[in-house]
């Protein structure tokens, strides 16, 4: 895949958001009349487009009924391993990092805003740990950390 696009209220606020996950800034461009970018980061790409007069979005994490397009996904088996830790101590930092950058910046980021806290979770043969966040805009990310294959 070589991206995903998410459509943002404030590009500079979502910039800010995704470098304190890691991303970086590659390519700065115009989309018709508006800005955007690609970052990189997390093994993946995505691209944010700043929306003229946004409208809120809809709760695709707390509306059941809600449907469409629900969350990026990331991997952090790799890294974490490198790191030597797990998903909530990873989260924890994060968490931490996000602190500290909205107290020093607070027009930029606010704290960390946690959906669901890390939880071990079995999807066919492998457990994981996983959690969600939301991004400046509300969007749910999520987190996974393969622990291991069963059976």
């Amino acid at each position: 895949m070589h991206h995903a696009s998410i459509r943002t209220a404030d590009i500079h606020r979502a910039i800010a958001f995704y470098e304190q996950l890691g991303f970086r800034v590659c390519e700065r461009f115009t989309t018709g009349y508006t800005l955007a970018c690609w970052l990189e980061g997390l093994k993946g790409r995505i691209e944010l487009i700043q929306i003229p007069e946004p409208k809120p979005a809809p709760d695709a994490f707390g509306d059941e009924h809600y449907v469409g397009y629900y969350h990026l996904s990331f991997d952090l088996s790799d890294l974490l391993a490198e790191m030597g830790q797990d998903l909530p101590t990873w989260l924890e930092g994060l968490r931490q990092r996000f602190e500290q950058a909205a107290t020093e910046n607070p027009q930029q980021l606010a704290p960390l805003k946690v959906l669901l806290d890390p939880e071990q979770q079995q999807i066919g043969d492998r457990l994981y740990e996983v959690a969600f966040i939301a991004d400046s805009d509300g969007l749910p990310l999520e987190f996974l950390r393969q622990l291991r294959t069963l059976g």
